[in-house]
């Protein structure tokens, strides 16, 4: 029995483990920053696709309606934000330029 072998290959495995374990990637999620529809009204886009653009209408937000889109944070993709609705609660994407207010309510 080769024990100091044996042993090395428990302390390289266990430390193999550890930093494949500790080194994973943890997306914090990141808070909208409150923001309102800025335009008389906005297209709120399901998904945005980066050959076809947006996909699939959700609905028509009114000018005024809060939403929420952290700047720096959040993505943006040929003009289109991802945005948050805080009236159903569900995530799409508008215009960025129809978006502004931030920090208003």
């Amino acid at each position: 029995m080769d024990t100091p072998r044996t042993f090395g290959f428990a302390l390289s495995a266990a430390v193999a483990f550890t930093l494949v374990t500790s080194g994973t990637a943890h997306a914090e999620p990141t808070v909208p920053e409150h923001a309102v529809i800025v335009c008389d009204s906005a297209s709120f886009y399901a998904n945005y696709d980066s050959s076809s653009g947006p996909a699939t209408l959700k609905r028509i937000l009114p000018r005024g309606d809060k939403v929420g889109h952290t700047r720096g944070a959040h993505p943006v993709y040929n003009g289109w934000a991802a945005t948050f609705d805080f009236g159903p609660n569900d995530w799409g994407f508008v215009r960025q330029e129809c978006l502004g207010g931030y920090g208003s309510w």
